[in-house]
C-alpha cells in the first residue's frame, strides 16, 4: 500500500480518480517509482480503463513521490530547492503536464514553471529565479537558459524525468544530444532519474544495459501494442486520388456523426497547410497544427480543437505524441507512417481511457511493405475499410481543382520562404552562420557535381574502350603485306 498525504488524496478526488496515482496498468511497477533507483518504463498508448491517460499516470507518479512527504517535509524540500525537471520535445506537451501538476499540487502549495521555446526568455528567467518546485521544460530552451544566465541553478534537484525518452535520446532530424549534454552537466550526480516512453527502442534497451546501478525497468505486458477498443483499418487508394478519398471519408463521418472530432496526420508542413485550406473550401470546420506556425498560434489552434470550435485537426507529427484530447473519435493517416512507432503514437490519439476509437490509414500502391511492418510491430492485422468508389469519382475533379487553387495561393503567400527563414533562425540559435553554411553547401554541391561528371566521363571512356575491343574481336584478321624481294633495290641502282 502506498501512503499518500490527505491533501494529495483530496486533489485526486477532485479529478475523479478512484486510485490516486495508480491505474491498472501501473500498479505492478508503480511502488518502485518512489524508491531511489533510476527508472525506465514503457506502456501501451491509450491504456487504462481506470485512468485517464498514460501521461497522467506519469504526472501522478511524480506527485505521489512528493506526496509521500508530510507537509513539513515538503516545505523543507522547498527550502533545499528540491525541484523536478520533466523534459518534453514539444511545448504543447509541457503545458499539458503543467495542468496536471497545478491540479494535484494545489493543496500542497506546489509552484511550477514552464520553459518552452517561442516565449519570452526574460519572463521565463524571472520565474526560474523564484525557485519553483517543478520545472517543465523542453530541452532546447532549458539549455539556452543554462548557457546564457546564472540567476538560477539546478545543482540541487532531486528528480529528473524524461518523458518521451525514445524521442529525446534518438539521433534523427532533430537531435537533442547537445542540449541534453548541457543539462546533464548542470544536474547533480546523486538524483533519481525516470524515463517514460510508449515505444521501447534499441537506444533505451542499450541505456538499460549500460547503467551501473541496476535500474528498475518496467514494461506493460500485452498481446498487442494498441488497445482493444481501437478499430484499426486501411484503405487502399491510388496515389493521385488520395485527397478525393479523404474528402469522401470526412463527409461521411460528418454526415453520420456531427459531434465527432477527427485528427488527420500528414507527413509535411506544406501538405498540412494545403489540406487545411482545401477542407475549409469544402466548408469543413478545420484547423492546422504544424511546426511552421508560431508557438502562440499552435496553442490557439489546439485550444480551439479541444473546445470543439473546430471538429477537424490536420497536423504533422508534432501532435502525434502525448496530446491528451479524450474526445477524438477518429484518426486518419493521410500518409502511411514510415516507422511503426510513429503509427503507434498517431493512433494513440484516439480510443483513450477506455473509449472507442477508429484509425484509418490511406495506403497507396507504394506503401504495402510499410503496412506489413506496422502489422508485425503491433501484432495485429489491419482490416480493410470499404467505401463507395462511385461517389469518390463524382468529386474527384472538383477536389483536384480546389487543391491546385490552394497550392497556388500558398505559393503566393511565400510559404517556402518562411520555411527558409525558420531554418536560418534555427541555425543562429545553434551558433552557426547561415550564410557560411549556405556557402559550404554550395561548395559541397559543386564538388559533388564535379565528382559526378568525372565518374560519367570515366564510365563513358570505359564503355568506348569496351566497345572498341568488342569491335576488334568481330573483325576478320588483316592480310599481311607481301615481302619485297632483295633484288629489287639492286636492280634499281643498276
Amino acid at each position: 500500500m502506498i501512503r499518500i498525504s490527505s491533501r494529495l488524496g483530496m486533489a485526486g478526488t477532485w479529478r475523479g480518480w478512484d486510485h490516486v496515482g495508480v491505474g491498472s496498468s501501473k500498479r505492478e511497477g508503480f511502488p518502485d517509482v518512489i524508491d531511489t533507483r533510476r527508472k525506465c518504463g514503457s506502456h501501451r498508448y491509450s491504456h487504462g480503463a481506470d485512468c485517464e491517460d498514460g501521461r497522467l499516470c506519469r504526472a501522478r507518479a511524480v506527485i505521489v513521490a512528493c506526496g509521500t512527504m508530510s507537509a513539513a517535509r515538503f516545505e523543507a524540500a522547498h527550502t533545499r530547492a528540491a525541484r523536478l525537471y520533466p523534459r518534453h520535445p514539444r511545448g504543447e506537451l509541457a503545458y499539458q503536464i503543467a495542468e496536471q501538476f497545478r491540479v494535484l499540487g494545489k493543496p500542497l502549495g506546489l509552484k511550477d514553471c514552464i520553459i518552452v521555446g517561442g516565449m519570452d526568455m526574460v519572463a521565463q528567467a524571472l520565474e526560474l529565479s523564484r525557485k519553483p518546485h517543478v520545472v517543465i521544460a523542453t530541452p532546447g530552451r532549458l539549455a539556452d537558459h543554462l548557457r546564457s544566465s546564472n540567476t538560477f541553478s539546478i545543482k540541487k534537484i532531486r528528480f529528473l524525468v524524461m518523458d518521451e525518452a525514445d524521442r529525446l535520446l534518438e539521433q534523427g532530424c532533430t537531435d537533442f544530444t547537445v542540449d541534453l549534454e548541457a543539462i546533464l552537466a548542470a544536474v547533480p550526480a546523486h538524483r533519481q532519474t525516470l524515463l517514460f516512453s510508449a515505444t521501447l527502442t534499441d537506444t533505451l534497451r542499450e541505456l538499460q544495459g549500460l547503467a551501473t546501478n541496476q535500474p528498475f525497468f518496467w514494461e506493460a505486458q500485452a498481446p498487442v501494442r494498441t488497445v482493444e477498443q481501437l478499430d484499426q483499418r486501411y484503405l487502399l487508394v491510388p496515389e493521385k486520388v488520395k485527397d478525393a478519398y479523404l474528402v469522401h471519408l470526412i463527409q461521411n463521418f460528418q454526415d453520420e456523426h456531427e459531434d465527432w472530432s477527427i485528427i488527420i496526420f500528414t507527413n509535411t508542413c506544406k501538405t498540412c497547410q494545403i489540406l487545411c485550406m482545401m477542407l475549409r473550401k469544402f466548408n469543413f470546420p478545420t484547423v492546422a497544427l504544424h511546426s511552421m506556425m508560431k508557438q502562440k498560434e499552435r496553442f490557439a489552434a489546439l485550444a480551439k480543437f479541444k473546445s470543439s470550435i473546430y471538429r477537424i485537426l490536420i497536423a504533422t507529427d508534432v501532435a502525434s505524441r502525448g496530446l491528451d484530447i479524450p474526445t477524438v473519435q477518429v484518426v486518419i493517416n493521410h500518409n502511411t507512417p514510415g516507422l511503426p512507432k510513429i503509427y503507434i503514437h498517431r493512433v494513440g490519439r484516439t480510443a483513450r481511457a477506455g473509449r472507442q476509437g477508429q484509425a484509418i490509414t490511406l495506403v497507396t500502391q507504394y506503401d504495402i511493405h510499410l503496412v506489413h511492418a506496422i502489422e508485425e510491430q503491433i501484432k495485429k492485422k489491419l482490416e480493410e475499410f470499404s467505401v463507395e468508389e462511385a461517389k469518390v469519382l463524382q468529386i474527384l475533379t472538383q477536389v483536384n481543382v480546389v487543391r491546385r487553387e490552394c497550392e497556388i495561393k500558398l505559393e503566393a503567400a511565400n510559404f517556402d520562404e518562411k520555411k527558409e527563414i525558420n531554418k536560418r533562425k534555427q541555425m543562429i540559435l545553434e551558433g552557426k552562420d547561415p550564410d557560411l553554411e549556405a556557402k559550404r553547401k554550395a561548395e559541397l554541391a559543386k564538388i559533388k557535381q564535379k565528382n559526378r561528371r568525372f565518374k560519367e566521363k570515366v564510365e563513358q571512356t570505359l564503355q568506348r574502350q569496351k566497345a572498341g575491343r568488342a569491335g576488334r574481336r568481330g573483325r576478320p584478321p588483316r592480310a599481311q603485306p607481301e615481302a619485297r624481294s632483295s633484288t629489287a633495290p639492286t636492280q634499281g641502282l643498276a
